[in-house]
């Protein structure tokens, strides 16, 4: 497993997506600005092992985290994190060591700071606090959700939510992963996994290539996720739109993407 890999500091680039950065205000951002560090984030790096010190707060731009639950020898994931959220937020609550092995699913990028800096920051402005605290909460919603769907619901219904949230989460219908490592997160049978993919396909929900899965018409797989969806996106905030994708609010949109309106660059460069 990979660690992740520093591109440059915050100020160095034009733009910023992820949600929780940009809804803060500018007085707020300011401070941590200078603190950021941009860095890779590679398909399996681990950003957090279960039990041990969290060092980092990753604020994911673009890909996909799990957070996995290690219990008697396997895991399984309890959450995702994308450009909604971060990994290692659970500092605020006075969290030392964390509660799950973070690992990447889907690559991409993420802003990333220093626990003690962001302590000392939050210190000083209480809304950053305010705002992960918020997420917090969501995320615990996210994670109770989580538990109750693999025990109560029938494996397509679970396999039409996670990909619906994968796309929120990702801010895309294209979500680049194997059917091995889907069945192995949500503790599936990988023959299962395909043939619910294959119905889906037959009905025109999904496209399915080596490595990849094309969400094709969002609004019917929403319509055939579990009531999970319906829970998970309440807490987040996320409101559907008649293309059946979530808006993000308190957000400028830039070529389709959310990004802070104090900056002008496109937040996929």
């Amino acid at each position: 497993m990979g660690e992740a890999f520093m591109i440059s500091n915050a100020h160095q680039l034009p733009s910023i997506r992820n949600r929780i950065l940009t809804t803060l205000s500018l007085q707020d951002f300011d401070p941590l600005r200078p603190l950021l560090q941009s860095v890779l984030l590679e398909d399996g790096c681990v950003l957090s092992e279960h039990g041990k010190r969290i060092e980092y707060v990753n604020f994911v731009e673009t890909g996909l985290v799990s957070l996995m639950t290690l219990a008697s020898g396997s895991m399984l994931e309890t959450a995702m994190v994308g450009f909604h959220g971060a990994v290692g937020a659970s500092v605020v609550l006075g969290a030392k060591t964390s509660m799950h092995r973070s690992v990447v699913s889907i690559p991409g990028k993420a802003w990333r700071i220093r626990v003690e800096d962001l302590q000392r920051v939050t210190g000083e402005r209480p809304q950053i606090r305010e705002h992960l605290l918020r997420y917090l909460e969501s995320l615990m919603i996210h994670g109770s959700q989580t538990a109750l769907c693999g025990v109560r619901h029938e494996l397509s219904r679970r396999l039409a939510c996670w990909l619906c949230l994968a796309c929120e989460s990702l801010g895309s219908e294209t979500v680049s992963i194997t059917h091995d490592h889907l069945s192995f997160i949500m503790g599936l049978r990988r023959a299962g996994v395909t043939e619910a993919l294959t119905r889906f396909e037959e009905v025109g929900l999904v496209r399915k290539s080596r490595g990849v899965l094309q969400v094709r018409d969002r609004l019917p797989l929403q319509r055939h996720a579990c009531g999970c969806y319906e829970v998970i996106a309440r807490s987040y905030g996320w409101r559907r739109s008649e293309s059946g994708s979530c808006d993000v609010p308190s957000s400028v949109l830039i070529n389709g993407l959310p990004a802070r309106q104090d900056f002008l660059g496109d937040p996929r460069s």
